[in-house]
């Protein structure tokens, strides 16, 4: 019935979307396997793509030719750019998505993919043969052939939910739980875990009060996520902004003895930088509001997501407490939050292109690593997807560095360092932080997308354009010059200290209180000069002049880790004869496996003297 595949892929989430189009698209037969087809792609929790970070990674995958930030765009319906009032490293692409429009466009996608087949089963188990994968094992008791696994099972792996004192199994409200696969991978020698992670109940925005709450409106110049031409934003719907209070924290508190989480039958750990409502004042019991965020789901429905109210406690309580909310008084609840606990298994078992130490060409990605969001599902599905295709097809491993991507970051985190609670990107994790900005990604990442055979040459030639028009821009900013005459009056109009001498345009955008806009009121020739330019080119060239200083900081700090990087571990070498390092290095290293110095640096109780011996023994 079946041929045999070279990629199947295992869940139609975020991870599992990214990944069967990826290695279909670079030219491997793929299957992707899904439970149910009405809901792939499924935003299972906010309806939102981006954020702090997040939003750099939706950048990056589209970069290197994904389809996460063009399906975005396609059916976002309001789109922010965060933290403005910061530097640039810091601004990241947020949208509000249909969530109905989101999973529907992502289906039509992989249904124009002409190497992807999709078949709805669960995947009950992997074939192993040797110590190989060679396919999957389904609940209708089919085996399908397949020369490399992935495996994104997100939240399904013997699926727990829990609302208040009710407990059943589920990978998500009206699914169930998979069953097999965490059991059979025990067996053949990985260790597992459980976590947890919760939803906030859906509200009816017909009976909220918006008058009572604060409107959040879209920025007034929307930008997108993707560099192709994906449509821009003319309508976007507001989102609002209310807060709890001391009375609904004390409605909840009568429901903490009732509660999974309080009450030990939650075992999982939940993500520390989403916490329950519940958990929220219980740690914070100082603060006497939290905000809470109301976010409609799609252009065309009148639920709406209530986000910062996520919660497992009972749905009384739950009903009782939402009314109490500002706006909230005659709410109508479409279903209650709950919590839901899966099976993981620790990052730390996987090699940097996320195939497992313990079973050649089987990989993992996604919720399944430790992760929690869909951006950085989204991301490790792309990258497992690129690896499977990369392995059967014989070619060189894709690895993104941590100088090179967030993504790099994040992979090299959970393979290196692990995670033992829910992992979630800051940009506080990143050390190049201003070598990642979300407006370069298509600059430090199309060309590897391209000779991976995901990019196409549209987008190759659009980056190059772009690139050489920012670097021309640059470079006449320096040539151009203007006179103290000229200049003087505009700049003490707005407190900015006025010219000595004829000086060049850069060095005055260098200056931290002049802005783009204050350089086109310079004069007449500067502004047409700088008018003959998109937006992206003057952003690009700004951020170069003003921050110059710190991007070469960071490069050079760069090419002194990339040294490290570059210093290969022999496979064969035996830690238990390296007696000059550490017990707990030695046992590290042993589990681990690094390929690299840097890699090993990076694993958390190997000390710089560790890897200084270890340099020594390489005779490096």
């Amino acid at each position: 019935m079946f041929p045999e595949y070279d990629v199947i892929v295992v869940g139609a989430g975020h991870a599992g979307c990214e990944a069967a189009s990826a290695a279909a698209t670079m030219g491997s037969s793929t299957l992707l396997i899904t439970m149910n087809m009405q809901t792939i792609a499924q935003m299972s929790c906010n309806p939102a793509m981006g954020g702090v970070a997040k939003g750099q990674i939706v950048r990056e995958i589209d970069a290197l030719g994904g389809h996460s930030g063009i399906i975005s765009d396609k059916t976002m319906i309001q789109f922010r750019m965060l933290n403005r009032s910061k530097g640039p490293a810091m601004w990241s692409p947020r949208c509000q998505s249909d969530r109905m429009l989101f999973a529907q466009e992502w289906r039509d996608t992989l249904e124009s993919i002409p190497n992807l087949d999709i078949w709805q089963d669960m995947a009950t188990g992997v074939l192993v043969e040797d110590k190989r994968v060679i396919g999957v094992k389904t609940s209708m008791g089919v085996e399908i052939k397949g020369k490399a696994v992935v495996l994104t099972n997100g939240t399904f792996l013997n699926g727990k939910i829990h609302i208040g004192e009710k407990t059943f199994g589920g990978g998500r409200t009206g699914e169930k739980a998979a069953y097999g696969i965490t059991e059979q991978l025990i067996e053949l020698g990985f260790e597992s875990g459980r976590m947890k992670t919760g939803t906030p109940p859906r509200v009816d925005g017909r009976s909220l009060d918006w008058n009572e709450m604060e409107e959040q409106k879209g920025d007034e110049n929307p930008e997108k996520f993707s560099y192709t031409d994906t449509p821009r934003l003319t309508k976007q719907r507001s989102c609002y902004v209310t807060y709890t209070n001391e009375q609904v924290h004390q409605t909840l508190r009568k429901g903490f003895d009732r509660s999974p989480m309080f009450s030990g039958r939650i075992k999982g750990l939940g993500p520390r930088y989403c916490p329950s409502v519940e958990d929220k004042i219980n740690r914070f019991a100082d603060k006497d509001r939290h905000q809470i965020f109301v976010e409609p789901e799609g252009w065309n429905t009148v639920e709406m997501y209530i986000n910062g109210f996520s919660t497992s406690l009972p749905e009384d309580i739950q009903y009782e407490a939402l009314r109490l909310i500002p706006g909230f008084k005659n709410a109508k609840m479409f279903r209650p939050g709950y919590a839901i606990e899966y099976d993981f298994f620790p990052p730390t078992q996987l090699k940097l292109t996320l195939e497992t130490h313990l079973i050649e060409n089987l990989f993992f990605a996604g919720q399944i690593n430790g992760t929690t969001g869909y951006e950085e599902a989204a991301c490790q599905g792309l990258v497992a997807g690129i690896n499977a295709h990369n392995k059967v097809k014989e070619k060189e491993a894709f690895i993104l560095k941590r100088n090179e991507a967030y993504i790099g970051v994040l992979i090299d985190d959970l393979v290196n360092k692990g995670t033992e609670e829910p992992y979630r990107m800051f940009t506080s994790r990143a050390e190049f932080r201003t070598l990642l900005r979300q407006d370069n990604a298509d600059i430090r990442l199309t060309q590897k997308g391209y000779d991976l055979g995901l990019a196409s040459q549209g987008r190759l030639d659009r980056m190059i354009q772009k690139r050489e028009e920012s670097e021309k821009l640059v470079k006449a900013l320096k040539e151009m010059k203007i006179s103290p005459d000229q200049a003087n009056g505009f700049l003490e109009s707005i407190e900015s200290a006025g010219l000595r001498e004829k000086s060049s345009y850069y060095s005055i955008l260098k200056r931290p209180e002049i802005e783009l806009g204050d350089i086109k009121n310079l004069s007449d020739e500067i502004k047409t000069y700088m008018d003959s330019y998109d937006e992206e080119v003057l952003e690009q060239a700004v951020i170069h002049v003003k921050y110059e200083s710190y991007i070469e900081k960071e490069l050079l700090m760069a090419e002194k880790m990339a040294k490290l990087e570059n210093l290969n571990i022999v496979s064969t070498i035996d830690y238990d004869k390296l007696t000059s390092i550490s017990i707990e290095a030695r046992q590290k290293l042993k589990k681990m496996k690094p390929q690299t110095l840097g890699q090993a640096s990076r694993i958390s109780g190997v000390s710089p003297a560790d890897i200084s011996v270890l340099m020594v023994h390489l005779g490096r």
